[in-house]
């Protein structure tokens, strides 16, 4: 079966593939008591993941339980929330940060001004955010591919200026003493960052059992009808606008709950905590892992978030160039991400069916959200969409 990645190539990038798809296969006819051994050793990995020992080699110049909340634990959370509009809806958003920061103002503003409860401040920024997300997508989900992108993208930089612009929260000054979350079962959210990364993944699980139960509902089997082909859809019956809408209401809620924590964690927020780069970042962090995939989406954030982290106080890398790598680390970071898309297009653990629709590229959401004219295709039609 040569060329669909599956076996009987030499090419590495083949063999990885065809490794993680020998993964899925079995997770597919696991038994129950297999998959819940496996999601129990993936809980105990979570508990122990900050021991010193795996953080010296993590993270030796950093402290590997902070980075563990920021980037690699805020990254993996965005990502989740971005896939659902991206990766199962395919509505290209590269505003999402805009949802972030929505999120972590609520919790910072109501939580400064008025004195609420972290609880109620992080509640709000989540419904805030779903509003937010509802407010945007009713004018402009009639657009799609790159039409809808820079409507997105327009969103995102349009919050930060507000914020920049607005004294009422900060302006350019931002806001500190951010209130921190109220002692849990004994954990008192101070300095100490280990409660923050349990709350984290405490977070994280609740998002992907939603994020499951999402998918294998009603609404998955609906959000995948839109991605491959919209029009049909459409005609089959499927009201495509109200599901489009749910979708990036859903990815916002997401987007608020990773702001609000991170802004609890970070007691102090500003404009420029939430530029463009992070929507773009967070979206290479869905293709690369593989869109519509949930596991594939949370590797592809880890490695997102980790490698330029890595990079910084690596040895080899010192005595290979001679100078300090942190100076060189985005540059490292962006020549593994473009060799790793090279050998791995489709993402590194992509979906069955996400790859079949990205290898087809026959028009409609299966590419991206882009509209990718097929060989059949006229076009006329394509420029008509």
């Amino acid at each position: 079966m040569k060329g669909n990645g599956v076996s009987g190539n030499s090419n590495p990038s083949r063999r990885v593939g065809a490794l993680f798809d020998g993964a899925r296969d079995w997770w597919a006819t696991a038994k129950a008591w297999q998959r819940y051994a496996l999601y129990l050793a993936a809980l105990v990995f979570a508990l122990i993941l900050p021991a010193p020992w795996i953080g010296s080699f993590m993270s030796p110049g950093a402290d590997w339980t902070s980075v563990l909340i920021f980037p690699i634990g805020t990254y993996i959370l965005l990502a989740i929330g971005l896939n659902v509009v991206v990766g199962q809806a395919g509505l290209l958003d590269l505003g999402f940060v805009a949802f972030f920061a929505i999120g972590g103002y609520s919790v910072a503003y109501f939580g400064t001004q008025y004195g609420w409860n972290y609880w109620a401040t992080a509640v709000f920024g989540i419904i805030l955010a779903a509003v937010s997300g509802v407010i945007l997508g009713a004018p402009t989900l009639r657009l799609r591919g790159d039409y809808l992108a820079i409507v997105t993208l327009g969103f995102g930089e349009i919050v930060r200026i507000v914020a920049n612009n607005t004294d009422e929260i900060g302006g350019a000054r931002g806001i500190t003493n951010i209130p921190h979350p109220p002692e849990m079962f004994g954990m008192k959210f101070l300095l100490d960052p280990a409660p923050y990364y349990y709350l984290m993944v405490a977070a994280i699980a609740v998002v992907i059992v939603f994020s499951v139960r999402l998918q294998k509902s009603r609404v998955g089997r609906a959000w995948a009808a839109i991605r491959e082909d919209e029009d049909a859809a459409e005609l089959m019956g499927v009201p495509t606008f109200k599901f489009k809408l749910l979708a990036f209401a859903i990815g916002a809620m997401i987007g608020g709950l990773a702001g609000g924590i991170y802004a609890g964690k970070a007691v102090f927020i500003e404009p420029n905590t939430f530029p463009f780069i992070l929507s773009a970042t967070i979206l290479a962090a869905v293709v690369l892992g593989g869109s519509g995939n949930l596991p594939g989406v949370m590797l592809g954030a880890f490695i997102i978030a980790w490698l330029p982290e890595r990079f910084r106080e690596a040895g080899w890398l010192k005595d290979l160039l001679g100078r300090d790598p942190a100076e060189y680390r985005i540059l490292l970071f962006g020549g593994v991400l473009v060799l790793m898309m090279a050998l791995r297009p489709e993402g590194l653990l992509p979906s069955r069916r996400r790859r079949a629709e990205l290898q087809e590229g026959t028009g409609g959401m299966g590419a991206m959200g882009a509209e990718v004219a097929g060989p059949d295709s006229e076009a006329s039609s394509e420029v008509s969409k």
